[in-house]
């Protein structure tokens, strides 16, 4: 029988193997090699869905972990299994099971892999004479009846897990371990498919342990819910990494998470039906407890929103009432705690026909409920919400503001994109005892007395927000004072803002106005690229979008044929990572001879974002680029062609036909080559985007308000556009800047004037035609910024 079912006995086969097969390690495995008499044993930590093939055969896959060598750096293998065995082992094998093949195929595969499994996969077939044990084994007082025809479903003895401590981690290895949760960032959509998760991870041993986790299903991911939980991971792959080790997922990759808190329930929170949890596995999650209640700083109950001020980062646990998607960037929840919060908050204008939830409650809510405005890539988790859901937001940040048509300041709440600080949004089941909690305090809330709560505050904003600083003294005493400064037209006299509303366009106006209120509020958004010949504007990249291109064109090796011409000389050299990354680096010459760091322009080939900074800190330029048979080539154009200073410059992609880089030699040729991005553009046959600043400003003056834009490479702030994402200086004395325009907590009455120029223009479509205006010719004064 090809299949065959083996009853363990207190640890003994009741049917012993073939006298004639003998063990063989997986780190002997090789294709072409007689493994004849030969037998894989492991135990199956992998297995997917019985699935035919094209010509009609049976095929079941499974992985296969050595649990003889989990430190081996190659422990498991993929068995592919054919036929009628594949139907047979897909009735009885299941996670955990003790599995033998003899009679296998080795079949080298054709990319080498990083997972912890082997080089080589097994395949099996009743054709090719293969045979197959399962080892079932005896229960205590329970003995079952197996055949392949009559399938009695059984349980199997769980396996002996052995757990390593984070201070015995080993690079390369698979292993399982217990750790206590110091930071957390809840799961979020990554660059490609994938969930991810990061957890840094603390045990008695005092090791730190940062784990990245990817998974498709967010449920697969750990259930973390704060800081001091516990977790339990199987089969975790370790790496180092710059002398640190970290935990990365790897097939068959299993978590429980147990609630931290010494005397609480040792319940396991996980989404897998099948596990296995041993009553000497208590006492460790127990001595953890006790452990991490005097090591770890354990974060207290999240903040209540009767409690939040303005300029505050906290979490909330709070029940989700209503959501809508604002635009592609940004989506509302509309959430409760019970409580009220102390000040006027701002509400997200949006259609009542967009906004999901029971109109009722939304109602009966509206002097409780608080407007959350969640951005970037919380956006996809946010509307997957249900509403009724209870949530815990991680990290959100309160902000003192005004609206457009108020003067009286109020409090945004805003969860900013990316994951620092550990931003995020989780959801909370009903069994988790801070929503049993909660759930108890929300329904002893009277809705009725709510509804006769004041929507805005009276007291004074001074008393609200603190007492004013010198700095607002400052701006009380030069309220009346311009704050900036007019370049040209003098001729011009100044124009109410009714007027020019009333009048046609395109034409120029001199104006005296407040500003109001300005988008965005996230100064750094108002950086874009801008193409002069098109007109057209794009986001500037993410930082990640770049490593990935580079990462990329890492799997495409130097080209030696293309080292050391009459205009570069090279350097290559392979990298010590497990990887092992080729670099070339190629110096441009002057005159045959190579320059000065600060002044030499390179292009680099296979290295990483973070290795490329480097080389921007010593030489002039880098541009990356890759071999192709003939030239060296630039990236692909979502990527920066050339990196100076902190400064990344794209090119556009419409507009931009890229030319050989041997174009640089021209260049080169120069008496003195300046490397400046305009003429490397030129000669690479790219358009050059340049990075500019678009806001919009509201404008009141006694008569009526306006809309204008303003559109400024670096006159009106005077702060180049192009290094304000990378310089923390330049964002701080722009944000001091936008401070002194349009002071935060202020009354209309108590804004600074600002002089400026105007221009209106007409923008047509197929069906009408608007009219805009533009900020031009005017600088913010010196004493400002």
């Amino acid at each position: 029988m090809p299949v065959q079912l083996m009853k363990i006995i207190k640890g003994q086969s009741e049917t012993p193997l073939p006298s004639h097969l003998q063990k063989e390690n997986l780190q002997h495995l090789k294709e072409g090699c007689d493994h004849t008499n030969k037998y894989v044993q492991g135990v199956v930590t992998l297995s997917y869905p019985l699935t035919k093939l094209r010509d009609g055969t049976d095929f079941f896959k499974i992985v296969l972990q050595d649990s003889d060598n989990l430190f081996s750096q190659i422990n498991s293998i993929n068995v592919l299994i054919y036929g009628k065995m594949a139907e047979d082992c897909a009735k009885i094998i299941r996670r955990g099971e003790t599995f033998i093949v003899a009679g296998f195929k080795v079949i080298k595969l054709p990319t080498v892999r990083e997972d912890g499994r082997h080089g080589c996969h097994l395949e099996v077939s009743e054709e090719a004479g293969s045979a197959i044990y399962v080892f079932l084994y005896e229960c205590l007082n329970n003995f079952f009846f197996y055949s392949l025809n009559c399938i009695i479903p059984f349980q199997s003895v769980a396996p002996k897990y052995v757990y390593t401590p984070l201070n015995h981690l080993k690079d390369g290895t698979i292993v399982n371990l217990y750790g206590i949760v110091k930071f957390f960032k809840p799961p979020y959509v990554s660059k490609g498919t994938d969930y991810c998760s990061v957890v840094t991870l603390v045990d008695p041993s005092n090791v730190k342990l940062t784990c990245t986790l990817f998974n498709g299903n967010l449920d697969s991911l750990p259930k973390i819910y704060k800081v001091g939980d516990i977790v339990r991971f199987h089969r975790i792959k370790i790496r180092e990494y710059n002398g640190q080790m970290q935990g990365i997922t790897s097939a068959g990759f299993a978590s429980l998470t147990f609630d931290g808190t010494v005397g609480a329930p040792v319940v396991p929170r996980t989404s897998s039906k099948v596990y296995t949890f041993m009553d000497e596995e208590q006492k460790t999650i127990e001595e953890l407890r006790i452990w991490a209640a005097s090591n770890i700083s354990i974060s207290g109950p999240a903040a209540r929103l009767s409690g939040v001020q303005p300029m505050l980062f906290f979490d909330l646990t709070c029940q989700l009432v209503g959501k809508a998607k604002v635009d592609g960037s940004s989506f509302l929840l509309k959430v409760w705690d019970g409580t009220k919060c102390p000040y006027p908050t701002w509400k997200v204008p949006v259609e009542a026909k967009d906004l999901e939830g029971e109109k009722v409650l939304l109602h009966q809510l509206r002097n409780l409920a608080v407007d959350i405005l969640v951005y970037d890539n919380h956006v996809q988790l946010a509307e997957s919400l249900k509403i009724g859901s209870f949530l815990r937001i991680y990290s959100i940040h309160t902000k003192q503001a005004s609206a457009d048509n108020e003067d009286v300041s109020h409090i945004e709440f805003h969860l900013h994109g990316g994951t620092c600080y550990g931003r995020g949004i989780g959801v909370l089941p009903e069994s988790n005892p801070d929503v049993k909690e909660l759930k108890a305090f929300l329904e002893s809330v009277d809705l009725a007395d709510s509804q006769n709560m004041e929507n805005t505050c009276s007291m004074d904003l001074d008393s609200t927000f603190g007492n004013v600083t010198d700095l607002e003294l400052d701006l009380q005493r030069c309220q009346q004072l311009s704050v900036t400064v007019l370049t040209d037209h003098q001729d011009l006299s100044n124009t109410e803002l009714k007027t020019i509303t009333n009048s046609t366009a395109p034409q120029q106006y001199r104006i005296r106005a407040k500003l109001r209120t300005y988008k965005p509020q996230k100064l750094h958004q108002s950086v874009k690229l801008h193409c002069s010949k098109c007109n057209s504007l794009q986001e500037v990249p993410y930082g990640d979008d770049f490593d990935f291109i580079l990462h990329g064109s890492a799997n495409t090796a130097p080209n030696p044929e293309l080292h050391n011409t009459s205009w570069y000389e090279s350097v290559t050299w392979t990298t010590q990572d497990q990887k092992q990354r080729e670099i070339a680096i190629h110096f441009v010459k002057h005159d045959e001879m190579l320059q000065h760091p600060e002044d030499t322009l390179l292009m680099i080939e296979g290295g990483t974002l973070k290795e490329i900074w480097k080389l921007t800190k010593r030489f002039k330029c880098v541009i990356p680029v890759r071999s192709t048979e003939d030239d060296l080539e630039l990236l692909d154009l979502s990527a920066p062609f050339l990196l100076q200073g902190n400064v990344k410059y794209y090119g556009c992609k419409q507009c931009s036909t890229p030319k050989p880089i041997k174009n640089l030699s021209s260049i080169a040729a120069e008496q003195r080559p300046s490397w400046e991005p305009t003429e490397v553009a030129q000669v690479l046959g790219i358009e050059l985007l340049q990075y500019v600043f678009i806001m919009k400003f509201t404008l009141v003056d006694e008569t009526g308000a306006l809309n204008a834009y303003l559109f400024d490479y670096e006159k009106f702030f005077q702060i180049p556009a192009s290094e304000i994402l990378t310089n923390s200086f330049l964002q701080q004395k722009m944000q001091m800047t936008m401070n002194t325009l349009c002071p935060p907590g202020r009354k209309l009455g108590d804004l600074p004037w600002l002089e400026c120029f105007i221009r209106s223009y007409n923008v047509r479509d197929a069906t009408k035609n608007q009219v805009y205006y533009q900020i031009f010719d005017t600088t913010v004064a010196e004493d400002v910024v």
